[in-house]
C-alpha cells in the first residue's frame, strides 16, 4: 500500500501544472507528511520534518543571505522541499540558492504564476488524511484477520508466511536457538549472502529487523529485505503487528509447556520430602535435559496476606524461570500448601550463588509492584544444599524461613534462610525447650506493666536497645519527646535494674525480646500467658 506522497507525486497535482523544479532534482523522491505556508524567517523551532513549505518569500527573498538562511534551517530540520510563489518578492531564485540546494539534493519548486496557497494545502492535506484513513482501515482486517489465524496456527512459519503475502518482501526469521526460517524459501548459495547482510549495517531503505519480546524476554528477531523498493511506513506498521500476533503464538506455547511442568509436581513433592534416590534424581534431570547441578536450594513464592490478590501461578512460574534461568539456575515448579514452591538448581560457581540469587528476587519483586510500590508476595529462600538426595534439608529451611519471615519479619519481602542468624537460634531454641519461662524471668515486670497500665515499656525497650542507648535517636523512632522518654527509662531501671544496660545483662534482654516477639506470635504462646498472668 501507498502510504506517502512524494514530491513527484506532487508534482503532478492540478495545482502544480505551472511549477518549475530549479533545484535538487535528486530528492524529488522525498515524501511529504504535511504541507505548511511559512513567512517568517526563524522556522527550527516549529517544524517536524517532511513537510513541504510554501512561501512567497516577503521576510527574506531580497536579501540573499536570508535567503541562504532559510533553505538551511529547512534542511535542518528535514524538510521535505520548498516551493516558492515568482513575484515581487521572489522574481528570480538567486544562482548562489540554486548551487546550494542542488549541493544538498534538497529540492527547490517555483510556480511561474500566482497560486492559492489555501487550495493547494486543502488538496494535498486531503490525499494525506484519506491515505492515513486507509491505512487505519487495512491495518485493523490486517490485525482481526491475524488474530482468527491464531486459532488454528500451530508454527510461526504461518504467522510470517501471512505477512509475506502483505508486504512482497523476504523475510527471515532467527528463534532463540539461532535457527533461521527463510520466507519463501531460497537456495543454499543464496541464503550465505542474506546471511552476509543480517551481519552487515544495511540500509534502513531496503532492510530492516526488529526483535520479538516475550515478557521483556528475547526470543527471536524478524528481518525483512526489500531490493525493489523502500520500506514503507506501512511495512512497520505491519511488522509490528505481526511481532504482537507472534508474541501471542509463543507466550501460549509457553503456557502449554509451564502448565505440563507443573503436572510434574507430584514427582517433585516427593523429592522436597526426600523420597527420591540420586540416580531417580539423576535420570528425571537427564529426562528434562537438565545437566546435574552444583547445588541446588528451595524458594518458596506466597501472597502476602488474606486481602492480596490470588496469585497467577502459572503467569508467575514464566516469570520466575525468565528471571533466574539467564543468572545460571535451572527451575522446578510444584504447589504445597497454598505455596509455590521453586526448586532451583545451581549450574554456575558456588561462590557467588547469593548474589545472583538477590539480583533475581529484586527483578521479580519489581514486576510484582502495584502502583503504590507494594508486592503481593513473600519470598523465602530454604539453605544451600550440594547433595540433591538433600533437598528437603532446604525444603524444611525454607519453610522455617517463611515462617519466622510472616512472625517477625512482616515488612520484609525476602529472606534467606542463612542470613536469619538469632532468629534460625530462637527458633531451634523453641523446638527443643520451652522458652517461656526463660523469657518471663527477664521480661515479665515490663509486660504486667504494660498490660495493667496499658503502656509501651516493652516497645521503648526495644528501640531504646537497637539504638545503642542513643537517647535522642530513640524519641526520634519514637515520636516523643525527651522528657517522656527519660520518664520510661527510670521506669525501666526500676523494673529491670539501674544495670539492664551492662553488656552481658543487655545482650541477654535484647535477645530475650526478640524470643517474646518470635513467641507473641503463636497462639498457643498467647494462651499460656493469658493463663499465667491469671494465676
Amino acid at each position: 500500500m501507498k502510504v506517502m506522497l512524494s514530491l513527484q507525486d506532487i508534482m503532478k497535482r492540478t495545482q502544480f501544472e505551472n511549477a518549475e523544479i530549479v533545484a535538487g532534482e535528486k530528492g524529488m523522491d522525498r515524501h511529504v507528511k504535511w504541507v505548511h505556508v511559512v513567512e517568517v524567517t526563524n522556522i527550527e523551532k516549529l517544524l517536524n520534518g517532511q513537510e513541504l513549505i510554501l512561501s512567497t518569500g516577503v521576510s527574506f527573498g531580497k536579501d540573499t543571505s536570508e535567503f541562504r538562511s532559510f533553505v538551511q534551517q529547512l534542511i535542518n530540520c528535514k524538510a521535505a522541499g520548498l516551493a516558492i510563489e515568482k513575484g515581487a518578492f521572489i522574481p528570480k531564485i538567486p544562482q548562489e540558492i540554486i548551487d546550494f540546494a542542488n549541493k544538498e539534493h534538497f529540492p527547490l519548486i517555483l510556480f511561474q504564476q500566482e497560486v492559492s496557497f489555501v487550495d493547494i494545502t486543502q488538496d494535498i492535506h486531503s490525499v494525506l488524511i484519506n491515505q492515513q484513513y486507509q491505512m487505519i482501515t487495512q491495518l485493523e482486517n490486517y490485525s482481526q484477520s491475524l488474530n482468527k489465524k491464531l486459532l488454528t496456527i500451530t508454527h510461526e512459519f504461518e504467522i510470517l508466511t501471512y505477512l509475506h503475502e502483505h508486504i512482497n518482501a523476504q523475510i527471515i526469521y532467527e528463534n532463540s536457538n539461532h535457527e533461521r526460517l527463510f520466507i519463501p524459501d531460497v537456495p543454499i548459495h543464496d541464503r550465505k549472502k542474506y546471511i552476509c547482510r543480517l551481519q552487515s549495517a544495511n540500509s534502513p531503505k531496503s532492510s530492516w529487523k526488529q526483535p520479538v519480546f516475550v515478557m521483556e524476554k528475547q526470543y527471536g528477531i524478524v528481518h525483512i529485505f526489500t531490493d525493489e523498493r523502500s520500506i514503507s511506513e506501512f511495512d512497520h506498521l505491519l511488522l509490528d503487528r505481526t511481532l504482537t500476533a507472534l508474541a501471542q503464538h509463543i507466550l501460549r506455547g509457553l503456557y502449554v509447556e509451564e502448565k505440563r511442568k507443573l503436572e510434574e509436581s507430584e514427582w517433585l513433592r516427593s523429592w522436597l520430602e526426600g523420597g527420591q534416590t540420586k540416580e531417580s534424581i539423576r535420570e528425571f534431570l537427564m529426562r528434562n535435559e537438565s545437566f546435574i547441578s552444583k547445588g541446588a536450594m528451595v524458594l518458596l513464592c506466597k501472597k502476602r496476606d488474606s486481602k492480596s490478590p490470588p496469585l497467577d501461578k502459572t503467569y508467575l512460574t514464566l516469570l520466575i524461570r525468565s528471571n533466574f534461568e539467564h543468572l545460571g539456575f535451572t527451575v522446578f515448579f510444584t504447589e504445597m500448601k497454598n505455596t509455590l514452591t521453586v526448586i532451583m538448581l545451581n549450574s554456575r560457581d558456588e561462590k557467588d550463588w547469593k548474589e545472583r540469587l538477590r539480583t533475581g528476587v529484586r527483578s521479580l519483586l519489581e514486576k510484582q509492584q502495584d502502583k503504590k510500590g507494594c508486592t503481593f508476595i513473600r519470598l523465602s529462600a530454604g539453605k544451600y544444599v550440594q547433595q540433591l538426595n538433600h533437598l528437603s534439608k532446604s525444603f524444611q529451611s525454607a519453610m522455617e524461613t517463611l515462617q519466622i519471615q510472616e512472625q517477625l519479619l512482616e515488612h520484609e519481602d525476602f529472606s534467606c534462610f542463612e542470613d536469619l542468624h538469632i532468629y534460625r537460634l530462637i527458633s531451634f531454641m523453641q523446638r527443643h525447650h520451652d522458652l517461656r519461662d526463660f523469657v518471663m524471668e527477664y521480661l515479665e515486670p515490663v509486660i504486667k506493666y504494660d498490660q495493667k497500665h496499658n503502656g509501651k515499656l516493652l516497645e521503648t525497650l526495644k528501640v531504646y536497645l537497637a539504638c545503642n542507648g542513643s537517647k535522642k535517636e530513640t524519641a526520634g523512632k519514637l515520636y516523643i519527646v525527651r522528657q517522656t522518654l527519660y520518664h520510661r527509662i527510670q521506669k525501666l531501671e526500676t523494673l529491670l535494674g539501674e544495670d539492664f544496660m551492662i553488656a552481658e545483662k543487655r545482650l541477654v534482654i535484647e535477645f530475650m525480646v526478640m524470643v517474646y516477639e518470635y513467641l507473641h506470635t503463636t497462639t498457643s504462646y498467647l494462651e499460656g500467658e493469658s493463663k499465667s498472668f491469671s494465676q
